[in-house]
């Protein structure tokens, strides 16, 4: 079954756009090969749902952050080589060796370009080829867990068509015949051998990338768990695009799988929020998350509702635009799916008794699906109190505001309760707008 994060989610959460800044996917675009970043794309475009592929994802992540190893070609070159295998397969003997005097023909009429690039691309890659093999020779350990598929490289390095790989060459020291031969062998002969081949440098390249930013941040692998265990627990949760970012720690389980966010404007609540989703979405990709500590059991998905904007093209408000993103996370969440559901101030675009009203009903309905997990935040704090006496699943946290004088200070730590701050008229005042106007 593929996680569900919609478009709203993504965007909410900052997911995605690799040029989008402090984007999470900015953050991990540190891949070297063009076959990398494709692998990249689908690992972000497609979470996992099954704890073991998760947790053998994250030991994939965690092995190459412990050993530290650096990519060992140089990225022009591979690319040439990556260019030269994917451009063969199919092609008989007979039709490989004419193409081979061709260019070689093409030399001798002084037309050198076509030779110079099959050349470039044949020697190259029998030169990284032969780096490549001593670089699988060194991560061949017992604990590593490429091992079964670095047994296979092993073993298509001793086929009997590679032998005369592993000697020293020079570019241009084969003659026509050996270079055709030589040449039918990795591109046609050995064709799914060798995009098998690239394929494992692209996930080395991934799990390098994945590992360095790990390692240059502090991040941490989630422990993955079965569905059934219901609880979604973090540890120092901070947002990874925030180099100083405050933690915070949040569990959701069966017991309490509601948090009810209170605060004022600018106390944090939002970001927390999406700190808490986007560790939540990173953990099930296997990747590490921005905290000390986080255990989780599988999801279906996430559904947010944080930024939601009104629709000129189809005439909708921000507040019908927020009833209709409601109306869908409750369909999905009454179809008995496992979602982490986040909502940041619910119905904010309608006046506060109708707001008071919607967010009491709709947060006393989710809290009867104890699969889910629900964080709400508003600021209409009765709420919160009427669903402490409704609702036993709840807790309850808040981020506070110190004064210092007239000037508001945040201390972007959670703490249990409801706050009753309210700061922005203060706000309006310090900026002095009334008298700007007045």
């Amino acid at each position: 079954m593929a996680f569900i994060a919609d478009n709203q989610t993504l965007d909410d959460l900052n997911i995605r756009g690799r040029y989008k800044s402090n984007s999470l996917y900015s953050i991990f675009n540190q891949t070297r090969t063009h076959g990398g970043a494709l692998l990249m794309d689908r690992m972000f475009n497609h979470p996992l749902t099954d704890e073991k592929a998760i947790n053998k994802r994250s030991a994939l992540f965690r092995y190459f952050q412990e050993k530290g190893y650096a990519f060992p070609v140089d990225t022009d070159d591979f690319g040439v080589m990556e260019t030269y295998l994917l451009s063969g397969g199919g092609q008989g003997w007979v039709s490989n060796a004419l193409q081979v005097t061709r260019r070689r023909s093409l030399k001798a009429m002084g037309l050198m370009q076509e030779y110079q690039l099959f050349n470039k691309g044949f020697y190259t890659t029998v030169s990284l080829l032969r780096q490549w093999h001593s670089f699988f020779k060194q991560i061949d350990e017992q604990d590593s867990p490429l091992k079964e598929e670095l047994a296979a490289f092993h073993q298509l390095y001793s086929h009997e068509k590679l032998t005369w790989l592993m000697d020293p060459v020079k570019e241009g020291s084969f003659n026509g015949i050996r270079v055709a031969n030589y040449d039918h062998q990795l591109r046609n002969v050995l064709h799914d051998q060798m995009k098998a081949f690239l394929q494992l440098i692209y996930l080395i390249d991934v799990c390098m990338a994945v590992s360095d930013v790990a390692r240059e941040k502090g991040f941490v692998y989630a422990e993955a768990l079965p569905r059934d265990a219901r609880i979604i627990s973090v540890r120092d949760c901070r947002h990874p695009g925030l180099d100083k970012a405050i933690g915070n720690d949040l569990t959701l389980n069966r017991e309490t799988n509601m948090l009810f966010l209170t605060g004022a404007n600018m106390a944090g609540k939002s970001t927390f929020m999406k700190s808490f989703g986007v560790a939540v979405y990173m953990a099930h990709m296997g990747f590490p998350v921005a905290a000390a500590s986080m255990r989780f059991s599988v999801r279906d998905g996430i559904y947010s509702s944080i930024n939601v904007p009104d629709n000129l093209d189809m005439g909708l408000s921000h507040f019908y635009a927020e009833v209709l993103r409601v109306k869908n996370v409750a369909e999905e969440v009454a179809s008995k799916k496992d979602l982490l559901v986040i909502f940041d101030e619910l119905f904010k675009g309608t006046n506060v008794k109708d707001a008071y009203d919607a967010t009491l009903a709709v947060g006393e309905a989710f809290s009867a699906y104890r699969n889910c997990a629900f964080i709400i935040s508003t600021h209409i704090i009765e709420v919160g109190e009427v669903l402490m006496e409704k609702c036993n699943n709840l807790q309850f946290e808040y981020l506070p505001t110190v004064m210092d004088g007239p000037i508001p200070r945040y201390t972007y730590k959670m703490q249990q309760g409801i706050t009753s701050d309210r700061h922005g008229m203060m706000i309006i005042e310090n900026e002095k707008i009334l008298e700007i106007i007045g």
